[in-house]
């Protein structure tokens, strides 16, 4: 394997800062997972990040994830052995030793996933995921996209409870046995998905993502420390969109089949006084309408931000009196074409929609 850059320990807090923008709304409050690896950093651990270019095409990469309901991961939190078990797993069933680990996601707590399994079985993490942001389901990814084997996939959870799934018949099938195999053991579980070549990867992979994170929880620190708006100075750095200011004044959500599903209404300020902003979620942002009209739609990144702070807030944690801003940024090139829409277009998720990003405004 080619060598791979020291991970460092100031590192982490921009991650999970970056990793939360990202989540559009899911994935998870990293906080916790951050956390957890500081503590590890502090006890001595130390990780590599892999350049995904350096990989050779032959090399067995982990791609992991923590699957279930956001809202129930506020309670129940990661354990790195949980995390590590489920890799050692699949190693198991597949006859397999990984070369590195990679997250599903990047967008939330997921991005801190494979740092925990590489925290507890010395791998190198890969700055890469199949997403570019969260989504809620196995359909979703790049990998699905790109038509590659969804099977096999091994889950474990905190009782010591670990599942094989041998083999399905599509990447839906892959997401239905899942999703109810970790609704049985409380909506939270950790997973390994289907093993990748390095060469699977390079091809369909959304490549240096945890660079991307880092980069981007930076900027809101630098914002911070400058004393200037970090809303703005995200939708700057990232090519994104400022959509709305708001206050939230509605907030209607359920935990259900291992989602967290709702709406979310907000009231217009400043520039967007005397309009509504109404949201819908499944774990993650999908669609947005100011007043009657539709605002913004997946693949699109929908992020509601704080809008003093520039943290990004989950679908579990948006609450009454909330100010805040709604921004969008550029979705991964794979999920706007004609194949990836089928994946992660707002028909995808039950719209009868026509995807039109809010990026063809600027030409």
């Amino acid at each position: 394997m080619p060598d791979a850059r020291p991970l460092l320990a100031s590192e982490l807090e921009p991650l999970a800062i970056g990793a939360w923008i990202l989540g559009a709304g899911g994935g998870g409050d990293p906080y916790h997972a951050y956390l957890n690896l500081r503590r590890l950093y502090a006890e001595g651990v130390t990780l590599s990040l892999l350049d995904p270019d350096e990989l050779d095409d032959d090399a067995t990469i982990a791609v992991v994830s923590s699957m279930g309901s956001p809202l129930v991961g506020e309670e129940r939190l990661t354990d790195p052995e949980v995390a590590a078990l489920a890799v050692r797993q699949m190693q198991e069933h597949v006859g397999c030793e990984f070369d590195a680990v990679m997250s599903l996601e990047i967008g939330g707590s997921n991005a801190f996933q494979p740092l925990m399994v590489a925290a507890v079985m010395g791998l190198p993490v890969l700055d890469a995921d199949s997403m570019g942001r969260a989504y809620p389901e196995a359909q979703h990814s790049s990998f699905a996209i790109g038509d590659l084997k969804p099977y096999p996939l091994t889950l474990a959870d905190v009782r010591d409870n670990a599942v094989v799934v041998s083999k399905v018949a599509s990447w839906k099938w892959m997401e239905r046995l899942s999703r109810k195999v970790c609704a049985e053991v409380g909506s939270l579980a950790a997973t390994c998905k289907a093993p990748r070549t390095g060469r699977e990867v390079k091809e369909w992979g959304v490549l240096h993502t945890v660079t991307q994170a880092i980069r981007l929880g930076e900027v809101v620190m630098q914002a911070r420390a400058s004393k200037v708006d970090p809303v703005a100075a995200v939708v700057d750095h990232a090519g994104g969109l400022l959509l709305f200011s708001a206050k939230v004044v509605d907030v209607e959500r359920r935990a259900t089949e291992g989602f967290l599903r709702g709406t979310a209404r907000m009231a217009g300020l400043d520039g967007d006084a005397g309009r509504v902003f109404r949201v819908d979620f499944q774990n993650e942002f999908t669609v947005g309408w100011v007043d009657d009209g539709v605002r913004v739609t997946v693949p699109d990144i929908i992020c509601i931000m704080d809008a003093t702070t520039g943290d990004a807030i989950g679908t579990e944690a948006l609450r009454y009196g909330q100010r805040v801003k709604v921004i969008a940024l550029p979705a991964p090139a794979v999920q706007t074409t004609a194949k990836g829409l089928e994946h992660v277009g707002p028909r995808a998720f039950g719209y009868d929609l026509d995807f039109r990003s809010v990026f063809g405004e600027r030409g």
